[in-house]
């Protein structure tokens, strides 16, 4: 089943993505809410009845009018919260040996993660920046996950019961504010609060299962073979798979709900798949060429991510109508 969010006037709701059209669910059963943070919140009685409505328009049970004028948004609009992890070994082993430093030996105990700004979250469309955002303006080629019910103290054996679905993760990343708040060792903080995009939908985890691969060696939780492919206008720039995720979901799940509450609703991000952001990719260029030629997005730019089995997230990135810095105020 694919859930989506989207507009119609000023109204948000929640719907269906079934062969490229899109039913609205509260239309189709009543007792389902018309948005998709009340439909996290009823847990699994809410999402077995939107399945039952999947299952009846597929099958021609049940006669849904589709919808026609629509914009779609995040899958979820406005999350609890949002997380982004490092999952991908490969990305983190690259990016140090472009700076010429050893590989962290904590990285192999323990997953980590940090909070972004779950207010500043998009879906597919436009995503405006500021003028200091495009010092080094960079994408992030991930796969997301979205908690489906509460939960503390969740065991990694156990945590996959808590995914209502995955999605698609564009951590947008401003490397210039980044790296300069880095260096006093606090953040990610303005280099990622800007925007972070996810969509186009939401996709149950039952739709993942053909993809069901084991994890890696000495790790718990569900794997998934899934392409990962990043398109810059129209240039292939990324390439990977979910499958090589070495911290898997649930063991981030595991990590993020110790000694605190995870809700539905709330976003976690696997972290960048290996060659998934120009920064790597301009390092391992310059690593193997001092001459190599660095690439940023930049005003016009279009963003296209593709994950086997959930879609494909197009953004186009745009330049704010101000001269206004932040990187000017320095002292």
């Amino acid at each position: 089943m694919k859930l989506v969010s989207y507009k119609t006037e000023e109204s948000a709701h929640l719907g269906l993505f079934i062969d490229g059209h899109i039913y609205n669910l509260n239309s189709c059963d009543k007792l389902i809410p018309d948005s998709m943070s009340e439909f996290l919140q009823g847990g699994e009685v809410l999402m077995d009845r939107a399945k039952k409505v999947d299952t009846d328009i597929k099958n021609g049970a049940l006669a849904a009018k589709e919808e026609v004028f629509y914009e779609l948004l995040a899958p979820v609009p406005n999350p609890t919260s949002c997380r982004d992890a490092y999952a991908f070994r490969q990305h983190v082993a690259a990016a140090r040996r472009n700076r010429k430093v050893d590989m962290i030996p904590a990285y192999d105990e323990y997953p980590i993660f940090y909070f972004t700004n779950h207010n500043a979250i998009q879906g597919n469309g436009e995503i405006e920046c500021m003028p200091d955002h495009f010092e080094k303006l960079d994408f992030e080629l991930e796969l997301a996950i979205v908690i489906g019910k509460k939960g503390r103290n969740v065991k990694a054996a156990d945590a996959d019961e808590y995914i209502a679905g995955y999605m698609i993760m564009n951590d947008m990343s401003a490397r210039t504010l980044q790296m300069e708040e880095m260096v006093l060792n606090l953040g990610p903080a303005k280099g990622k609060d800007f925007c972070t995009a996810i969509g186009p939908w939401l996709v149950t985890p039952d739709e993942l299962e053909k993809y069901k691969v084991p994890a890696k060696e000495g790790h718990v939780g569900n794997a998934y073979d899934l392409k990962m492919t990043c398109r810059v206008n129209g240039v292939e720039v990324s390439k990977g798979n979910a499958a090589d995720m070495d911290w898997t979901f649930a063991e981030i799940i595991e990590r993020c709900a110790y000694g605190v509450d995870i809700l539905p609703g709330d976003v976690i991000g696997s972290g960048t798949v290996g060659t998934g952001c120009f920064l790597e990719l301009n390092g391992t260029g310059l690593f193997n060429d001092p001459n190599y030629k660095v690439q940023w997005l930049q005003p016009g730019d279009i963003v296209e991510m593709e994950i086997t089995g959930l879609g494909a997230l197009t953004n186009n990135i745009t330049l704010a109508d101000t001269d206004f810095s932040i990187l000017a105020l320095k002292k």
